[in-house]
């Protein structure tokens, strides 16, 4: 199977799957304001396969991969490549979700998450506990390779309570997935500390020495392209994936650097509030934008006092009238 992902000019800059984030609305809203040559790959958020493999659950998790028409026309419009992740324990379930997926959705890859270290999910014995099984893990990729006519990569960490790099990365290496994303910290850390990019390196040198042709990307703690262009080259990683990064700078990926403007940061605010309640109305609560508002509303003189009431926001509405009280903002979205 030809892979995308070898086509791609290195280092490949990634955008990562990230719960109640990563959705098509926040995915196009990037896209809009990234330069193509910067940004290469989106993931969705990650979609449990027991939920999606249920009767009654799949329409519960399914928007988890829901992509709209004017996400896609931008995707192709940019030529940037999408990512389905997924996550569970049972490989049976992998290849029936991995088939429907193929058959009805149309994504370019399939992601599986061996990395999230949430307790809820980690009690499940999915996600980086199977960091713990490493047979069951194998079969895992198998069984999604086996059902997917698309690239199968995986993402993880360096171990769970302590690191296990080299084993743990020499067993996924003997199923040759198209990708394997290295987040350089183990379960246990969450996202506290510094990421340890050696320990990323030891999966490259570990590729190598297997002569593999798995490419090698790398996460943790990357907060402007420079710095990821920097690590790419030091650890000799392929491609490097973006997290808490985006929530900074959504213009992460764009080539213009130029500070933005208040009226820049808060007409992007309102295209994506606009878009989620258009995109999910009852569906999603509109509590979860919250968190996207500080990722705006920093850099200039009354952000403060306009983030304190965006969060009092319980409607578009509410934050129309917000916005009202700033007459140059509220020409722009007017």
């Amino acid at each position: 199977m030809s892979s995308f992902w070898k086509q791609l000019k290195k280092p490949v800059f990634t955008l990562a799957p990230m719960e109640d984030v990563t959705d098509t609305v926040f995915r196009e809203i990037v896209l809009s304001v990234s330069s193509p040559d910067y940004l290469h790959v989106l993931f969705s958020e990650f979609m449990s396969i027991d939920g999606f493999c249920h009767e009654i659950g799949k329409p519960k998790v399914k928007h988890r991969i829901q992509v709209n028409k004017s996400e896609r026309r931008l995707l192709d419009k940019k030529n940037v490549k999408l990512v389905a992740q997924i996550w569970g324990t049972d490989p049976e379930k992998f290849y029936k979700a991995t088939k429907e997926i193929c058959q009805e959705y149309q994504f370019d890859g399939i992601d599986i998450n061996m990395g999230c270290p949430v307790k809820k999910i980690v009690k499940q014995g999915a996600c980086s506990a199977l960091i713990a099984q490493p047979e069951l893990s194998k079969e895992i990729i198998l069984a999604t390779k086996e059902a997917s006519n698309i690239p199968v990569s995986v993402k993880t960490r360096t171990g769970i309570s302590k690191v296990v790099t080299e084993e743990w990365i020499g067993n996924l290496l003997e199923t040759n997935p198209a990708v394997i994303t290295v987040h350089g910290r183990t379960q246990k850390q969450q996202t506290e500390g510094t990421a340890d990019w050696n320990e990323v390196r030891k999966a490259v040198n570990l590729r190598d020495q297997m002569e593999s042709d798995t490419l090698i990307h790398g996460n943790g703690d990357v907060f402007s392209l420079e710095e990821g262009f920097r690590k790419a080259e030091e650890y000799g990683v392929d491609g490097i994936m973006i997290g808490r990064g985006i929530f900074q700078n959504p213009w992460f990926f764009s080539r213009n650097k130029n500070e933005r403007s208040p009226e820049e940061r808060l007409s992007l605010l309102w295209e994506h509030a606009s878009s989620f309640v258009q995109t999910w109305d009852k569906e999603k609560n509109f509590a979860i934008l919250k968190r996207f508002f500080k990722i705006y509303t920093s850099g200039f003189y009354g952000a403060a006092q306009i983030r304190a009431e965006l969060m009092e926001c319980n409607s578009l509405e509410d934050v129309r009238k917000v916005f009202a009280s700033f007459d140059e903002i509220s020409e722009s979205i007017s």
